[in-house]
């Protein structure tokens, strides 16, 4: 399956994406990289340019399910309440969702106030230290298996991680880059510690339990699109800097 044109699409394929007639996709706008609230009615981004490619592809209608954070947005494909999703792939989520190979790669960093001592990443896994995450974001399930020592404080979500580490006074702030350097340049008296400490993998998900035909169809649609040019154009279109369109699978 090397474009979408050669992906086979039949009633019972259908089904198992869309059980309600519709393709509900799950947006997480608490992701700025791949999502926006757009006009404030409907969102916009990478993500939701591939939904409708998606949903065009499988002659479906499309309705966008949109939450805050990563972790809303998970437990909606989860439990049904979605049936597809834009998650970063991590193992804990790989309990119950079938990634997709990720389509797009973006950096995860840690910032810090200007007059930190902090310079290098190794440093922040300290027991005098606290890290503030979006709750249930990939960082958070990254972070929570890797530091050892420090404490991890979880903002509400990842766009409000920045305000919840100044507002508690907290050593270090960790998120997308480009969402951390928009608030540097935003609030002053900050900086990012110069390398990433994770590589976030952004693939599509669909629960499991629609089956393993599902899952390689939506596989092969993420593929289709990469090797199109599908999401390197949606990137281009939404002036996302700092983001890879991930390799072919």
């Amino acid at each position: 399956m090397t474009d979408t044109g050669t992906i086979a699409i039949n009633p019972a394929i259908r089904a198992a994406f869309a059980p309600t007639g519709t393709l509900r996709a799950s947006i997480n706008l608490g992701n700025p990289i791949l999502a926006n609230p757009g006009d404030g009615v409907t969102p916009g981004g990478v993500s939701v340019d591939l939904a409708r490619e998606l949903a065009a592809l499988l002659e479906l209608p499309l309705e966008l399910v949109v939450f805050d954070t990563a972790g809303k947005s998970v437990a909606a494909v989860e439990s049904g309440q979605a049936d597809v999703g834009f998650f970063a792939i991590d193992p804990v989520r790989g309990a119950d969702i079938a990634f997709t190979a990720p389509y797009v790669l973006i950096e995860g960093c840690y910032l810090v106030k200007d007059d930190s001592p902090l310079t290098h990443n190794e440093q922040v896994d300290d027991p005098a230290l606290r890290v503030v995450v979006g709750k249930g974001s990939a960082y958070d399930l990254y972070l929570t298996r890797e530091l050892q020592h420090a404490t991890i404080v979880r903002a509400p979500s990842s766009p409000a991680v920045v305000d919840v580490f100044l507002a508690e006074q907290a050593d270090v702030a960790a998120g997308v880059r480009q969402q951390l350097q928009l608030d540097a340049d935003r609030l002053g008296g900050l900086r990012l510690l110069g390398e990433r400490f994770m590589v976030i993998q952004q693939a599509m998900g669909i629960a499991k339990a629609r089956g393993d035909e599902a899952a390689q169809v939506l596989h092969a649609f993420v593929e289709a699109a990469k090797a199109r040019g599908l999401v390197d154009a949606a990137l281009a279109r939404h002036g996302v800097q700092g983001a890879s369109v991930a390799p072919p699978a």
